[in-house]
């Protein structure tokens, strides 16, 4: 029972010090840099912003009508 506590300790210590240098990393590479363009650099002219044109099946409806009250 030992040896498990101690196995669960060594890879929360060593996953924890990973994802520390992975943040470390992904901040010296810029990554946290601009994020609005990145948020917005998936829509295109088929898919607008703020406009939806995805939904679950079934609620198409529902997705016009909320649409037209904008």
């Amino acid at each position: 029972m030992f040896y498990v506590f101690v196995f669960i300790w060594a890879f929360a210590i060593v996953a924890g010090i990973t994802m520390v240098w992975l943040l470390a990393w992904a901040i010296r590479q810029g990554e946290f840099k601009n994020l609005r363009a990145g948020a917005r650099s998936i829509f295109d002219e088929n898919e607008p912003e703020g406009k939806v044109t995805d939904y679950f099946p079934g609620e198409a409806p529902l997705m016009r009508q909320l649409e037209v009250r904008r």
